[in-house]
């Protein structure tokens, strides 16, 4: 009724506008409501269902002649994909990708970019029970709620599979920053339950991250978050943790004030990734309890004459704009909705029951988060540097201008002169 309302004042003011010579008679209501694309420039859309048979994405607006190759790819899906250990679902999937259109010899060619993984390994039989009850603090109820229909086997599109996408589309937008900035970003689990770990931001490696399997360079916290996580799993129970993302060498004034500032920008990337529960960056909620004069960074003019800060509370973005230090945000996952104990639930008619899911789930999602972590910081930093360069990098500036990024010029630097 409510959509008919409103498809009725539409046509009216349509009309209205008509007799006004303001419209075409071809103007119709259009509503647009996807919610699968994420990025204004650089453009990415996500497809596919956890049981169907394939997940991937589209990549639009990826720079021609960027050069990259099918094993950089395929390095970050391997980082994500099922079955990886003992303390990860036993979903076993190989995850190729295979990339369709948009890439030859090694270069984007600057068309859309599309890359399809397929599934094998489904097992739609275990999810026999929940095509009739909804588990307990998953998206089953509230997308039949809102569709009124759902992709019952392995969780559908609510299923983290989804990532496989995100993944692949942010390992295109990882190796652009690269090349472009020689940015690096580098995510690794800080704490899982109540276990945390000491990790010098300014110092660790990729190596150092996948020295484990739970991805934590603290090798002492690791091996108390891998027991923690065995523990519960044994019991069929799951629990979360925290995933720290690190950003180096971001160019200057990624960000676009007032309603796209970065770090609104990363907290819609970083809570729009399944299980997620909590965002911070910089200080988080804990710089809520400082005083001014401790929290601010103080400003000094390094080696190179770059404006840069002796502190980083900020985390890297001021302002909604980034401002060259490291970018340090946290991000917060619940424990795994689908367990193996038995609990209190409704059927799709109403009544109520109660649900031992079955199924191969992670017991804690957060090792297998953390290349999904980095790649949403990819897309998101990768999208405003594109929007950056279109409106802050097309005309000269005046050479004097303070922290003239020359990771974000040097492109220019013959066509400017820029020395």
């Amino acid at each position: 009724v409510m959509m008919q309302q409103l498809a009725g004042q539409s046509q009216g003011r349509v009309a209205v506008a008509r007799r006004a010579g303001r419209v075409s008679r071809s103007a119709k209501l259009q509503i647009c409501a996807s919610g699968s694309t994420y990025g204004t420039n650089f453009r990415v859309t996500t497809f596919g269902e956890s049981h169907g048979k394939g997940v991937g994405c589209v990549v639009d607006g990826v720079p021609p002649r960027l050069p990259i190759t099918e094993e950089e790819i395929q390095y970050e899906l391997d980082r994500r994909k099922p079955g990886q250990s003992i303390i990860t679902t036993p979903r076993k999937e190989e995850d190729i990708a295979e990339i369709l259109s948009g890439w030859a010899d090694g270069q984007t060619l600057g068309s859309p970019i599309a890359i399809l993984v397929r599934n094998k390994d489904q097992r739609s039989g275990d999810y026999s029970e929940m095509s009739v009850a909804y588990r307990p603090s998953h998206a089953d109820a509230t997308y039949d709620m809102k569709y009124g229909i759902r992709a019952v086997a392995g969780g559908g599109r609510s299923s983290a599979r989804e990532t496989i996408g995100r993944v692949a589309a942010g390992a295109i937008a990882k190796k652009l920053l690269k090349v472009v900035a020689n940015t690096e970003i580098l995510a690794y689990v800080n704490k899982v339950r109540d276990i945390g770990s000491n990790v010098d931001h300014a110092t660790f490696t990729m190596a150092d991250v996948e020295s484990n399997m739970v991805r934590c360079p603290d090798q002492d916290a690791a091996q108390k978050m891998i027991d923690a996580i065995n523990e519960v799993r044994t019991r069929g129970e799951s629990c979360g943790g925290e995933v720290t993302c690190v950003v180096r060498r971001c160019p200057v004034g990624l960000g676009s004030p007032v309603f796209d500032k970065l770090e609104a920008e990363l907290a819609k990337a970083m809570l729009s990734l399944p299980a997620t529960k909590g965002f911070e960056i910089g200080s988080g909620f804990t710089g809520c309890t400082m005083l001014g004069s401790e929290h601010n960074d103080p400003f000094y003019i390094d080696e190179q004459g770059q404006v840069r800060t002796r502190s980083n509370r900020s985390g890297g973005v001021q302002g909604g704009l980034s401002n060259g230090e490291d970018i340090v945000i946290r991000v917060g996952f619940k424990p795994t909705s689908t367990i193996g104990i038995k609990q209190e639930t409704v059927t799709r008619e109403g009544t109520a029951t109660e649900l031992r899911a079955r199924g191969r789930h992670d017991a804690c999602v957060v090792p297998r988060a953390v290349p999904m972590v980095e790649s949403m910081v990819a897309l998101v930093l990768a999208d405003q540097m594109l929007t950056h360069f279109a409106q802050c990098e097309l005309l000269p500036r005046n050479k004097d201008t303070v922290n003239l990024d020359p990771r974000a010029v040097k492109q220019f630097k013959e066509l400017y002169a820029y020395k």
